[in-house]
Parts: structure tokens; sequence; C-alpha cells
């Protein structure tokens, strides 16, 4: 018996101290100290272990925070990244059960006729045919000795991959609410466009009826009225293409936030909108940020962990499993001292040739911890281009929207001039048509530039992680 449990320690303690994997630590990634820009942002303080708030209450909008509750709530992409994450936690606790012996009970009842002619086991006995019953009843243990570290690589993989999966979620919700905010943006600064070519129309619709009235008067040919009409239904054309435009963002709206486009419709609202400032640190803050950047590195760890599961394969495995119970006859005598049965035995598989099968899958495992590497790095790379890019962006929006707002005022102060100057008969109708051509074109530049500077907002949040 001490021959047996000295058997069973062995494997324990050489399991609990021996490794085949190689050691996993993160590559370095040379980051830049500060961006390249200036800009109005403010300092972050990066803690990628805080859950992601509500950003986009940020942007004071009560319908957008309306439709981020319901996309949260319906999005059928969000709930299937949730249901990838309750698998990836399922999956460690199976690779986690592996490193515990399998327990199992088993019973049997059975009567059962023995063959008069089956082979002969006794020479000098004949073989009768007899009828009786067989009652059993069993424990027993199933325990594979962890030598070489292939469940504990197991182990390491499942938890790496399941932290991979809550770092998906984290960015599949950054992206969906990102998606849901910029799609919004778009359908209001078409809302002010469209409201834009509205007050364009009813003053070019003012201003046909001046020419018209001014030729019936004589005052003037049929010309000035032809091309003040022809202004006219250019612009009631743009209406339509621009409608067009926003039932697409509103359709598109309507499946982010999981309801059926033919019933989903949102209001048209003209409001002034500020972009507020986004939260940036400084480049190596992103590797705490951003989900992505944590997915990417999970990525690695769960790739090298492989490398220990496959090399595993070159080493013996033990597979230790010792039984007890009772059999009988009889129901009766089934716990007697008698009935009492028991085994204990450890086996050991080798592999001696299998034609380079286990080669092979090590250089794969390692190729594919090659890829996740390369992959982190493409990854930090790219977020580092799309934070710059959103800063850059940021600036050359804000002077771009201030110089707007002056050629609005420009054209809109040439168009009163020009209208008095016609009214007077001192300037040709021309005039007229050149200055509300220009003074449309004007105020919606400023509403395309403000959209814009919302968007680069949007973008920016999701380029530093989803944090203000």
């Amino acid at each position: 018996m001490r021959r047996a449990l000295a058997a069973l320690a062995l494997p324990l303690l050489v399991s609990a101290c021996a490794s085949v994997g190689p050691g996993y630590e993160r590559p370095q990634v040379d980051l830049p100290a500060a961006w390249k820009t200036e800009a109005p942002w403010r300092a972050a303080k990066p803690d990628d272990a805080a859950p992601r708030g509500a950003w986009w209450q940020a942007f004071g909008d009560t319908a957008l925070d309306a439709l981020m509750d319901q996309a949260l709530q319906a999005s059928p992409t969000l709930q299937v990244a949730t249901a990838r994450l309750t698998q990836s936690r399922a999956g460690v606790d199976l690779a986690n059960a592996g490193l515990f012996p399998q327990v199992s009970v088993s019973g049997r009842a059975a009567r059962q006729r023995i063959s008069a002619n089956r082979p002969l086991t006794n020479y000098s006995a004949t073989n009768q045919s007899t009828v009786q019953n067989d009652f059993t009843l069993s424990f027993n243990v199933a325990y594979e000795a962890d030598l070489w570290g292939r469940v504990r690589s197991s182990l390491e993989q499942a938890r790496a991959s399941a932290q991979q999966s809550e770092a998906d979620w984290q960015n599949v919700r950054l992206v969906l609410t990102t998606d849901l905010a910029a799609a919004y943006f778009n359908l209001r600064e078409l809302d002010i466009e469209l409201d834009v070519l509205a007050q364009s129309i009813a003053l070019q619709r003012r201003a046909l009826d001046l020419a018209t009235a001014r030729h019936d008067l004589g005052a003037t040919s049929g010309l000035d009225v032809a091309q003040q009409q022809a202004l006219l239904d250019s612009t009631l054309t743009q209406v339509d293409v621009l409608r067009r435009q926003r039932d697409q963002f509103e359709h598109a709206i309507a499946t982010l936030v999981g309801q059926p486009a033919p019933t989903f419709s949102i209001a048209p609202v003209v409001a002034e909108r500020a972009a507020p400032l986004v939260a940036v640190g400084v480049p190596s803050d992103l590797l705490q940020r951003r989900p992505d950047i944590a997915s990417a590195e999970r990525a690695m760890a769960a790739a090298n962990a492989q490398i220990g599961v496959v090399r595993a394969a070159y080493y013996p495995s033990f597979t230790i499993g010792p039984s007890i119970g009772t059999e009988s006859r009889t129901l009766s005598s089934l716990f007697d001292a008698p009935s009492l049965l028991w085994s204990f035995g450890v086996s050991l598989t080798q592999p001696l040739f299998d034609a380079g099968r286990t080669d092979a899958n090590v250089a794969i495992a390692e190729a594919g911890y090659q890829v996740a590497v390369a992959n982190y790095r493409r990854v930090v790379l790219t977020a580092m281009q799309e934070v710059e890019d959103g800063m850059t962006g940021s600036a050359a929006l804000d002077r771009a929207v201030a110089q707007a707002r002056r050629a609005v005022e420009s054209a809109d102060k040439v168009l009163r001039i020009a209208t008095d100057r016609y009214e007077g008969g001192a300037t040709s109708f021309t005039d007229v048509i050149a200055a509300q051509q220009s003074l449309l074109t004007a105020r919606r530049q400023l509403a395309q530039l403000t959209g814009q500077r919302m968007l680069v907002s949007v973008f920016l949040v999701k380029a530093v992680g989803g944090e203000f």
C-alpha cells in the first residue's frame, strides 16, 4: 500500500514543478513620448480595469442618450459578443477541471446465463451453464498527472482567451456606440442642411416674386424670371437628395438600436452643437485604454500558452485510475466484506513515431504566436495613427468652422446689398442670383463643417478607447 501511495505522489510532485511551455512576456513597442500636435484636449488618467462610462453624455443630447440605451439593451451585435464572452468564461472552467481528479460512481444489476460451451479456463473442470444475478457498485477515479504542464498551459490559454473575449466585448460596445453616434450626428447635420435649403427656398421664392413683379411692370425682361426659376428648381432637387441621405442614416440607426427600419423614425431637430473636449494622454496610455489593444495582447498570451500545450506531446503522459467497489450475486450480501473489490493502476503513454505530427503542431503554434505579435504591433501603430488623425482633424476643423461662420456673415451681407441695388435698378438680377448661390453654399458648408467636427470628436473618443 505504501508503494501505491508513493507511485501516486511522485507524478503529483513532478507535475507541480515541471513545464515545457515558454514563459510569456509582452513584446516591447516603441512609443513616442508625446503627440505631434497641440490641441485643446484635457489630460487623461488611464485605467484599463475601470469600466467604460457613458462617454456620449458629454455631448449633452438627450435624444442620443435614449438611442444609446436602446442599443446597449437590444443590439444583436452586442448580444453576440456577450454570448461569446459567456462561452470563453465557461472554457476556463472546462480547462480548470483538468487539474482535478474525475470521480464517478457506477452500478450494475443484471441476471445472466453463462454458456456451457464457452472456452475452458481449467482443463480439469467441465463448463456448466448457470443462471445467476450480478450486482456491482463501484467508485472510480481518473487523474492525468500534469507532468509537463499541458493542462496548466491549456488553463493559461483559456484564461487569456477569456480575457481577450472581455476586451472584445468592450471593443464591440465601443464600436457600436461610436457608430451610432456617428450616424446620429450625420443625420443631425442633414437636418441642418435641409433647414438651410428650406430657408434658401423661401428666400428664392421671394426673389422670384420680385422678379416676376418687375417683369409684369415691364421693368425687366423674362430672363430674370427664368434664371430665378432655374435656381429654385435646382435647390428643390437638392432637397430630395438630402432627404434620401437622411433616410439612409435613419435606417442605419434603426439597425444599430435593434429596431426594424420600416417602423423606426427620428424627428428632425435643428440646433447648434459644440464638440466637447476629449481626454487624451500620452501615447503609452493607449496600451491601458484601448480594448482592441488589450484584445491583441491577450491573443499573444493565448498563442504563447498554446506552444506549451503542443510541446507536451513530446513527453509521456501518466494516468492514475484507482477504483473501489463491491460485487455480489445477491443484493443482500453486496456490502459484505467478501464482496469488496478494488484496483489501483498507473498507465503510461509515450509517443514513439507520429510521422512529424507533433513537430508540425509545434511549428504551427510558434508561427501563430508570431502572427499574434505582429498583429499586436499593428494594432498599436494603428491606434497612434487614429489619435493623431483625430487631434489634427479637431484643430483644423475648429479653424475651418470659425472661418465658415465669417463667410456666412459676409455672404448674407452681399445678398442684402445686391437685392437693394436690384430693387433700385442699379444692378442686374444676375448679381442677386450669384449672391443667393453664395449664401446657400456658405450656409451648407458651415453645416457640413460643424457636422464633421462632431464626427471627429466621436472618432477621437473611439481612438482613445472610449473615455472622457
